[in-house]
């Protein structure tokens, strides 16, 4: 019997270590806070033991106030042990629609995201998934930083462009063809420069990540109270109050899927160019991004929805001043 429990203890140990082997080490960089989308990325990623979160890094307009977000949420989700940094400040137009959840978490003090970002990359060369869900902005300013650092990214999974279809076109009525996609469109010259860099690139575009969060799987997330899916109800009601919509779009989410279970969005090998006003043209020459054009909804959900159902993060329910 002794033996029996011994043999089961070293088999669980065994499992144990192999999954921590074979998760893959990821950053994210995230503008929480304005869409209602990269709240529920945070929380897949959060509930994937597949990824091994290094740090995650605010970008765009105020990004202290989108680090203080990001330090509450992982606080309700027991993970403030994931360093939060703050990116390059930009003037924006956009609302902060959750910026009352915001502003009630705890304030601590951010590094640099981009220095942080190199100095992970010089210590794990070759072996980061950089998930770009914001504007490029910190992702250029690291490339001007240390261009050869920059480089020994194992890849970047990002939300961004619009190859065949734009907003809207989802394929219930005429395509009114590619826009210039906000990710893309809100940094041209960094977005221009990533796409010249080298490193492996996958692309989720609006062709793939317009996937409607209805109110039928809005429900579903009342039928489980935790820290963390409790704060996506409220965050989701701040996001309908100040943008006066009801759906929330899940774009940057099949970034994070995509990252995990890579056949929810079968990729193609393209060429892709930024035009100057942030459009991402399809192209002649040597394939430089791997594009997924097409995505299963259906698929995506029943991927998604377990995972934040079934997540068991438990923080501190009180992550606020």
């Amino acid at each position: 019997m002794r033996m029996k429990l011994s043999f089961l203890l070293l088999l669980t140990l065994l499992t144990i270590s192999s999954q921590m082997l074979a998760q893959e080490k990821v950053i994210m960089d995230t503008d929480i806070g304005d869409d209602i989308d990269d709240a529920y990325a945070v929380a897949l990623a959060l509930a994937s033991p597949e990824l091994k979160i290094l740090g995650i890094t605010s970008a765009w307009g105020n990004t202290e106030l989108r680090s203080q977000m990001l330090d509450r949420l992982l606080c309700l989700a027991g993970r403030s042990d994931v360093p939060v940094l703050s990116g390059v400040k930009t003037t924006t137009e956009n609302v902060f629609s959750q910026q009352v959840w915001a502003r009630a978490g705890e304030g601590r003090v951010h590094g640099d995201a981009v220095d942080f970002l190199l100095d992970a990359i010089r210590k794990n060369p070759g072996e980061i998934t950089l998930l770009a869900i914001a504007p490029l902005t910190n992702i250029g300013a690291a490339m001007d930083r240390d261009p050869v650092t920059f480089k020994k990214l194992k890849r970047i999974v990002m939300m961004g462009g619009s190859i065949r279809r734009g907003y809207g076109d989802t394929g219930l009525t005429p395509a009114h063809g590619p826009d210039a996609e906000y990710n893309i469109a809100m940094d041209v010259a960094a977005a221009r420069k990533l796409f010249q860099s080298g490193v492996p690139i996958y692309l989720m575009p609006l062709d793939s990540t317009q996937l409607a969060l209805d109110e039928t799987k809005r429900e579903m997330l009342t039928t489980v109270s935790t820290p963390l899916t409790d704060a996506l109800l409220v965050l989701t009601a701040e996001w309908q109050r100040a943008s006066h919509q009801v759906t929330p779009v899940l774009y940057d989410v099949m970034a994070v899927a995509f990252a995990i279970k890579p056949e929810l969005c079968p990729v193609t090998a393209m060429h892709i160019s930024v035009s100057e006003e942030g459009k991402t043209k399809e192209g002649p020459g040597t394939p430089n991004t791997n594009v997924c054009l097409a995505s299963d909804a259906e698929t995506f959900f029943q991927f998604l929805m377990p995972r934040l159902l079934k997540q068991d993060l438990h923080g501190n329910s009180s992550c606020v001043r």
